[in-house]
């Protein structure tokens, strides 16, 4: 299955009777499927069914999709102005300006008041109405799907990128785990120095106890586990990817298990250099964490 980014545009139009139907849609990331619109006065009623053409195609995404209807020539009522309250409003302004200076009023400004400019009642049939709201969901049909498809472009291209970046924790666990420093003669020999150096400050300490105390922190030291689950999560990472679908939220707990491992190899490290891998590797999985947010 293909992957899917939470970001995309899309923009399809198309006529009907004449009227020139147009939707744009852009999608960025989100927890969720979350659908805003901005329809046309007249266009309310599509919403709901517009909704749930959105929320059957994606799982997670804020998305806005606006809608634009340009109407043929003749098929609009054409507004009517209320002369008689334009009249009372434009004397009322007058008055206002007269006695407390306020600004001269504009004709502009007075028809846009609420009740200047009234719409009759559109004289479209049920049947009309019913064809145009059939055409506008059609057209939002097919933007989702040239959504889809840009959603599905950079959903490959992440692909690529995240497999990278699981390519690069896999490297940095093999190679700690092949690190010197790991080799039981080597942590034998420190600890044994270590110990000897205690013994010669201080006769008093306890050599048996200094040992199984060295014993202990050998112990652990050991990121045995740690090295074993980072494997186990390159694994799992890899299958999701091969799988596809909607896995960002997958992925996005996965990352939270590379970093926990990532920092208890750091803490656990009895050398520099597995430390500097491990700092590495921390390093990886927040780029990979970061990418995985952009997944559906």
């Amino acid at each position: 299955m293909t992957l899917q980014s939470m970001t995309g545009f899309a923009r399809a139009s198309a006529e009907q009777n004449g009227d020139t139907i147009v939707w744009e849609l852009k999608s960025v990331n989100g927890k969720t499927c979350e659908v805003r619109f901005r329809l046309p006065n007249g266009c309310e009623r599509l919403e709901q069914s517009a909704r749930q053409a959105v929320q059957k195609r994606f799982a997670r995404g804020n998305i806005q999709a606006s809608l634009n209807v340009t109407r043929a020539a003749g098929s609009m009522a054409q507004p009517v102005v209320n002369e008689a309250f334009l009249k009372d409003l434009a004397s009322l302004a007058k008055r206002l300006e007269d006695q407390f200076g306020t600004a001269p009023a504009t004709a502009d400004g007075l028809l846009a008041l609420r009740g200047v400019l009234e719409v009759p009642e559109s004289t479209e049939t049920e049947e009309e109405r019913a064809r145009f709201d059939a055409a506008v969901l059609a057209v939002l049909e097919t933007a989702l799907g040239e959504l889809e498809k840009s959603r599905m472009a950079e959903g490959e291209a992440l692909r690529a990128l995240l497999g990278g970046h699981i390519d690069t924790i896999e490297s940095l666990t093999l190679k700690a785990e092949a690190d010197p420093s790991r080799e039981p003669a080597v942590i034998r020999a420190r600890l044994a120095e270590q110990v000897a150096l205690l013994l010669d400050a201080s006769s008093a300490l306890d050599e048996a106890r200094l040992h199984q105390e060295a014993a202990l922190l050998a112990t652990k030291a050991d990121i045995r586990e740690e090295i074993d689950r980072l494997k186990t999560h390159v694994a799992s990472g890899r299958a999701l990817l091969a799988g596809g679908g909607a896995i960002g939220r997958k992925l996005d707990f996965l990352a939270q298990e590379f970093n926990r491992e990532s920092n208890t190899l750091c803490s656990k490290s009895n050398a520099a250099a597995v430390t500097a891998i491990g700092l590495e590797l921390k390093a990886v999985v927040d780029q990979f964490r970061e990418q995985v947010q952009n997944l559906e």
